[in-house]
């Protein structure tokens, strides 16, 4: 089995940042994909950021040049930096992982979440 941990949510106020991180633990051979998606209030879950094992990198629009998703793979761990917030921003963040496990099963895991909240 595998688990996510999501830490570095909070409130920040306008203008501020926030560093989100996202660490794989369990029967992990490799991680593939790994990525943010976000659900605010009422809306659907929506992509923020995803990082490929070689280090590519895709975002969204309405975050891209604000945010920069990075990984460590040694440490199985994703994190997402986040500058310049607006209140838009404020959602619950969720890490997703695309994991081979030690059996070789291909699998998507996400986390728990961690909420944001960007307010004065």
């Amino acid at each position: 089995q595998v688990q996510l941990m999501e830490s570095g949510g909070g409130l920040v106020q306008p203008g501020g940042s926030l560093r989100l991180s996202c660490t794989a633990s369990g029967s992990i051979l490799e991680i593939n994909g790994m990525g943010w998606y976000r659900q605010a209030p009422g809306k659907q879950r929506e992509l923020v950021a995803i990082i490929v094992r070689d280090g590519g990198t895709t975002y969204s629009g309405s975050v891209k040049g604000r945010f920069t998703i990075s990984r460590d793979n040694a440490k199985n761990t994703v994190y997402l930096q986040m500058n310049s917030l607006k209140p838009e921003d404020t959602a619950v963040y969720f890490c997703r992982a695309n994991v081979v496990s030690a059996t070789r099963l291909n699998s998507i895991y996400w986390g728990q979440g961690t909420q944001v909240t960007v307010s004065s």
